[in-house]
């Protein structure tokens, strides 16, 4: 009789309250978790779909350089590889639906900037060092308007889905993106001014390029250290989508 009693008492005890008591509010909960699901989904494609463009220009950024050896066109190209790898913390904070894990991934892309910004700045001083004179000039430039529709359609991706999803992550990455679009332009400038005979205005313009990173890196941290995940963006954040 003593384990007749006992036997209840002890699955009571081991069943969540959630499943014990079917309470009126539990599709409301049903929809609470839908909508995390949603939200998993919808960062997942966005961040899927910038890496796969991202990936394509820096592909066809590489091989460009391989033909004109431009330290402007590789610092541009550093970062843009730099650009697409963020995507892979984010994507997995994504995945598994993590507060901590999307704020660490938007410090994984402010250390990912920071990062390329040093390795474009080595190519810029060893170029000062040992100049070099381009070639194919108008392949050169194609890199660059190359780099800039590649990041401005990864800028509008990730910029949209962060507003949407109140990601602060998303939206660093997106404001990295597009300013990176106009960093490319000054390959495009590059090889106008080597053109002209100055060939000491590519590694100007990949010290510019190198500098402009740093103000990314500054600017990206901002967004990441004063927004938390799902928090309401605020108006300045906004204005630069």
């Amino acid at each position: 009789m003593l384990c007749e009693h006992e036997e209840p008492h002890e699955l009571e005890s081991l069943t969540p309250p959630l499943v014990e008591h079917d309470p009126p509010g539990h599709e409301h909960t049903h929809g609470l978790v839908d909508r995390s699901v949603l939200r998993s989904h919808a960062g997942i494609r966005a961040v899927s779909w910038s890496l796969a463009v991202l990936t394509v220009t820096a592909l066809a950024q590489a091989f460009i350089y391989t033909r004109t050896l431009s330290v402007a066109l590789l610092a541009d190209l550093i970062h843009n590889f730099g650009d697409a790898l963020t995507a892979i913390p984010l994507g997995l904070a994504f995945f598994f639906r993590s507060v901590k894990g999307e704020r660490l991934a938007g410090l994984a892309v402010v250390l990912a900037i920071l990062i390329s910004a040093l390795v474009a700045l080595g190519q810029t001083i060893e170029r000062f060092i040992h100049p070099r004179s381009l070639s194919h000039l108008w392949v050169l430039a194609a890199a660059g308007v190359i780099g800039f529709v590649g990041n401005e359609l990864a800028a509008q991706v990730r910029l949209r889905a962060g507003r949407k999803l109140q990601s602060p992550a998303l939206v660093a990455d997106g404001q990295h993106a597009r300013v990176d679009g106009f960093v490319s332009l000054g390959v495009l400038a590059s090889a106008a001014v080597v053109a002209i005979g100055l060939d000491l205005a590519d590694p100007i313009i990949g010290l510019v390029i190198t500098a402009v990173i740093l103000r990314i890196t500054w600017e990206s941290w901002h967004t990441i250290s004063t927004t938390d995940p799902g928090e309401m963006l605020d108006d300045d954040q906004l204005r630069r989508q």
